[in-house]
Order: C-alpha cells, then sequence, then structure tokens
C-alpha cells in the first residue's frame, strides 16, 4: 500500500492552498514558517490583526440568561461555529465572558461587518 501524504504536505503542493476553511476566523491570516537551526521547519500562523469596525458595522444585544457564544452566533449568523466574531467584537480573552452576565451589553457586527484595509490590535 502507497504510503498517505500527511494533510500539511499535500496543501503544500496547491499554490495558494490554505489550511483553514473560509468561515474560520484563520482563513485569511498569514501563515508563517520558522526554519529551525537543523533546517526543520514549523509552521504557524501569524498574529492576526483586526480591523476597526465603524459603529454603524455592529448592533447591540443584551445578553439573556442562557445566552452562549455559540447560541449567538447561530442566531445572528445560522452558524454557532461563527461565535468568534462576536468575540471579535468585544474586548474579552475568553468568549465565555460574552455572555457569563445577564444584562450586559456587547457588540454583534453585521454580517460581513469586518472590513478589509486598517487594521488594529
Amino acid at each position: 500500500m502507497a504510503d498517505i501524504e500527511p494533510y500539511e504536505s499535500a496543501l503544500d503542493a496547491i499554490p495558494g492552498a490554505h489550511p483553514y476553511p473560509r468561515t474560520s476566523r484563520y482563513h485569511d491570516a498569514e501563515i508563517g514558517i520558522h526554519r529551525g537551526p537543523d533546517g526543520t521547519e514549523v509552521r504557524y500562523i501569524k498574529r492576526r490583526l483586526l480591523p476597526p469596525l465603524d459603529g454603524g458595522d455592529t448592533q447591540e444585544h443584551t445578553v439573556a440568561a442562557g445566552d452562549r457564544p455559540d447560541l449567538l452566533g447561530q442566531r445572528y449568523y445560522g452558524d454557532p461555529a461563527q461565535w468568534w466574531q462576536i468575540a471579535d467584537a468585544n474586548p474579552v480573552l475568553d468568549p465565555r465572558e460574552l455572555t457569563d452576565e445577564a444584562g450586559r451589553t456587547i457588540d454583534v457586527p453585521l454580517a460581513g461587518g469586518f472590513p478589509r484595509g486598517d487594521r488594529r490590535v
């Protein structure tokens, strides 16, 4: 039986291929390569900088008891895996902070609300 090439190696052979799906927060992130002294390569995602959101690019959501990031992703984007868009628009380190306090107001980007262009950390 022939050896099966690892996923990363197969992608390396396709120009412009990216290991993350289009719906991933990392899809547009640049992939870096660190070469060790022995020549081994380690691939990594370079720092992901976020563009500023204009107030017109978001809507407010008041957190209710039982809200969770994944449920908000489903509610606003039709996909529970898109919770990260809401996390990116709010100053939280842990996505659970988005919904841990009922009554808190958070920003929810409109679908497609993160413009390309100027970026912020």
